[in-house]
């Protein structure tokens, strides 16, 4: 990455691959090199965190068009973008839940779900730079596919988004751009041709296929 840089020709990237392939390192580096906090938050919003930025986030330097300069450069209370960490997301919202510029509604009193969706519904909504890894993970399928017709309406807005997920629901957002991350780096590639699409659909097809060597003594 640090050599070879990305390219994100299009306003939506996804980034997929198995556990363990570097996708959330890449967007955590990439929250780091543009000054988002990397536990989460707001663009051109500093939070309670000491800890350093990981080699590649140091080593990163984004390279942007004229609007991403203003964007990334501007006045603090001009920049638009937010980093949507699964991990940290449910104590981040606790901590800044009713503060002036987030949201109005309680998420304490929500399901992790609701949560998630009243972030995104709020902080997701103008064009700027948003980055989000594996938002999924709270979400049903329903509202998977409420998530995607938010990130389809950013896209179109002039909003870039960087998404790392697991979930081909999401990947499958139209117009979307589709990097597969791995042992072999990464490369572009097409929803259908998605390891993890085509197992979703022998699965859905044919469960005791799989489940047979997790079963079996």
């Amino acid at each position: 990455m640090a050599e070879e840089g990305m390219l994100f020709e299009r306003p939506i990237t996804f980034l997929v691959g198995e556990n363990g392939s570097g996708k959330s390192t890449l967007v955590e580096a990439f929250a780091e090199a543009w000054g988002l906090d990397a536990r989460g938050g707001r663009a051109g919003r500093k939070y309670v965190n000491d800890r350093p930025k990981t080699v590649l986030g140091d080593l990163l330097r984004w390279e942007t068009t004229a609007a991403g300069a203003r964007q990334k450069s501007g006045p603090r209370t001009k920049r638009r973008g937010y980093f949507l960490r699964a991990e940290t997301a449910f104590g981040f919202m606790e901590a800044i839940s009713g503060m002036r510029g987030y949201w109005e509604e309680d998420t304490s009193e929500m399901s992790h779900g609701e949560g998630f969706l009243t972030v995104l519904a709020n902080m997701f909504r103008e064009p700027g730079f948003y980055l989000m890894d594996e938002p999924e993970a709270a979400l049903s399928f329903t509202s998977c596919l409420r998530l995607v017709n938010l990130l389809y309406d950013l896209g179109e807005s002039g909003a870039q988004v960087i998404c790392a997920t697991h979930s081909p629901v999401l990947a499958a957002t139209p117009g979307a751009d589709i990097i597969e991350v791995g042992d072999h780096g990464f490369r572009r590639t097409k929803w259908e041709d998605l390891a993890l699409v085509d197992h979703w659909r022998r699965y859905m097809n044919n469960p005791a296929a799989y489940l047979r060597y997790v079963t079996e003594q």
